[in-house]
């Protein structure tokens, strides 16, 4: 990924049908959730081996240059941190209560020591050698919890198309989003606006 890309927020993500458009969920632990899903969403999944969290976090808004080693069994922990914060940010924007197992999970792994920043000879910041997989998914879930804990904990959503089950944080000053993005779903929905009122004119012209 080009450094361009990598200071616009949010992650490309590559529908079966449709074209590719970047979405960005506002917060690191969010931009887990596109990696897989739950029940009829798991035919997204995309961490098959080690090498697709790596290559995650790489395309994530993580700041660029880490280097990162992952084994099998982190990769494990990395499906069940995912599904965890998958109920934990469905209930919070639905309303509902979060399940203690899921929360057992995001807290047993941010117990663990998170990446490391530094600064380089150069003075420029960079990641501390031999970061680990499970660096990374302390460094998630620590984030999660400053999600769920913090002002924007009530602004967490579920886009708004019927056909789309991705979620974010509201960031927006207003607090007016209702799209994943608006270059899909907000334009699907354009679309099928212009549509029934096209429709509806031509019925009452009939």
């Amino acid at each position: 990924m080009n450094e361009a890309a990598r200071d616009t927020p949010g992650l490309v993500l590559r529908p079966r049908e449709g074209r590719p458009f970047r979405f960005d969920p506002g917060t690191l632990c969010l931009e887990l959730l596109p990696t897989g899903g739950l029940g009829r969403y798991a035919v997204f999944e995309v961490l098959h081996e080690p090498a697709d969290l790596v290559r995650w976090a790489q395309e994530s808004r993580l700041p660029a240059g880490l280097a990162l080693s992952v084994s099998a069994a982190e990769l494990v922990r990395a499906r069940e941190l995912r599904g965890a914060l998958w109920r934990l940010a469905r209930n919070r924007a639905e309303g509902q209560e979060s399940g203690p197992e899921d929360l057992d999970v995001v807290n047993a792994v941010a117990a663990a020591p998170p990446l490391v920043a530094r600064i380089d000879a150069d003075g420029h910041r960079a990641w501390a050698p031999g970061a680990t997989g499970t660096a990374l998914l302390s460094t998630v879930a620590r984030d999660a919890v400053d999600l769920f804990t913090g002002p924007f904990a009530g602004r967490i959503r579920v886009c708004g198309a019927h056909d789309c089950a991705l979620l974010f944080v509201d960031t927006s000053r207003p607090g007016r989003r209702r799209w994943c993005a608006m270059e899909r779903c907000g334009n699907r929905h354009k679309v099928r606006a212009h549509r029934a009122r096209h429709t509806e004119t031509a019925e009452g012209d009939a």
